[in-house]
């Protein structure tokens, strides 16, 4: 018998605010017996969402059960920014462009791919459109080296033959309503999403196709037994042919690449519903976002009521976190210097009200690298996302769905070809040098 025990279990830290701003989701249903499927997938994120998706659009018989540790849309899914781009986003470059040419079009192409998928499903599910906006986005730029990034990035794309568009400080100050932008780069095609919602609405339209989704229920173990696995979770046992692992760096809590995985956590805060007042002095577009030029900036959206009020979100700070959960020391610090970001952007809001701050995690490798397709006989991942969750998630869930079910596409040989994850400097050396590269990093983009 082959066993696999998680030696840590998911905490987060601060209330997933895209989850909190939506309505009330009905009570959770706890796996609280033994059950029988013919795959489970481990974690309703985007990767485990996606790839019950596309295993049901292969074999719509399939029975699939989903096991989520807490509540959909309140892990990773709905703790990040809510971009789905459409283009080349190396976080661990200096302009996000990725290493050759050649590359960034596939994985473009990929992108694309992941971003109609989405789409079809907010068609077929009835997911509010104001969750899933192909509206493109910003890359804002405030001082001189951001704004010479946005050129060699816009140089990038147009050698792509991708078109982009530079805003000037004016169209930056109209989109937004600040001034503190000297100028922008615009893209077309990238969805922003009121993610918690996609999510929710994702698991929504999959339980009504037969897909059991069992939340507040944590894998503790998984054990091979003859030809099946059984997945304990609450104490209760699912029994499947086929699992796929769809947890992202908590991969490695079940043993799985380890001493190869880079834990990462971010910050990011959101306003309260903006009054009138504060609405008419801000000014600017009803619904936007700003990626940062410099990948170590601060990313800022603007959403409106049909994503859950008139608010605006701020990211910013990142620190390396081996045991995937947010120090107290660096939510207290992320807290001040969102505040801070808050304020040189927006003075004419001075007085509004932070009323979410949380954490979030995130799983890099070295190499820029997944984790997708056969773990072991008849256990499959889709993790490691490269802190692109919303189109790698869904890429590598789609991946390894058609892994388990013996049916490739591009995507899936793409993903499932890739190399391991190379291996980490050992402790202390991982965290302090990791440590001390973000934070030169945050102060070279420190304006931005």
């Amino acid at each position: 018998m082959t066993r696999h025990i998680a030696r840590r279990l998911p905490r987060q830290t601060g209330r997933a605010a895209w989850n909190a701003i939506l309505p009330d989701a009905p009570p959770p249903r706890p796996l609280a017996a033994d059950r029988t499927a013919d795959v489970a997938i481990i974690g309703a994120g985007f990767a485990g969402l996606s790839a019950a998706r596309r295993l049901l659009q292969i074999d719509p018989g399939l029975r699939i059960a989903l096991l989520e540790a807490g509540r959909v849309g309140e892990g990773a899914a709905g703790r990040n920014s809510g971009f789905m781009i459409n283009l080349p986003h190396d976080l661990q470059s200096d302009d996000y462009a990725g290493h050759a040419a050649e590359s960034d079009r596939i994985m473009t192409r990929f992108n694309r791919a992941a971003i109609a998928f989405a789409a079809e499903a907010v068609a077929d599910y009835g997911i509010a459109p104001a969750h899933f906006d192909p509206v493109g986005k910003v890359n804002g730029a405030a001082g001189d080296a951001a704004h010479a990034q946005n050129l060699s990035y816009a140089r990038h794309l147009e050698a792509l033959g991708e078109p982009c568009e530079m805003l000037d400080a004016q169209s930056m100050q109209a989109l937004t309503g600040s001034r503190y932008y000297q100028s922008g780069l615009y893209t077309p095609g990238t969805a922003i999403l009121q993610p918690a919602g996609y999510i929710r609405g994702l698991a929504k339209g999959l339980m009504a196709r037969g897909v059991d989704i069992y939340e507040a229920s944590p894998v503790t173990a998984l054990d091979r037994q003859g030809g099946d696995w059984s997945v304990t979770a609450n104490g209760q046992r699912l029994t499947a042919g086929r699992v796929i692992l769809c947890t992202n760096g908590h991969l490695e809590s079940f043993g799985f690449a380890k001493k190869r995985l880079m834990h990462v956590i971010l910050f990011a805060s959101m306003t309260e519903d903006l009054s009138s007042e504060a609405l008419t002095a801000l000014g600017g577009k009803p619904r936007w976002g700003i990626t940062p030029s410099d990948p170590m900036g601060t990313t800022m959206r603007r959403i409106d009521t049909d994503q859950g009020g008139n608010r605006i979100v701020t990211r910013s700070c990142t620190e390396f976190r081996p045991g995937m959960e947010a120090s107290r020391a660096g939510l207290a610090r992320a807290t001040r210097v969102m505040a801070d970001k808050f304020a040189a952007r927006f003075p004419q809001l001075a007085g509004v009200r932070q009323e979410h701050v949380w954490a979030g995690h995130l799983c890099l490798s070295l190499n820029g690298v997944s984790v997708t397709g056969a773990l072991e006989d008849g256990l499959f991942s889709a993790c490691v996302q490269n802190g692109l969750g919303t189109a790698r998630g869904t890429l590598t869930g789609i991946a390894a769905a058609e892994a388990a079910l013996a049916t490739p596409s591009d995507i899936c040989r793409h993903f499932t070809a890739e190399p391991a994850p190379k291996r980490l400097p050992p402790e202390p050396f991982a965290t302090l040098g990791a440590n001390m590269v973000l934070r030169l990093r945050e102060h070279r983009a420190r304006r931005e």
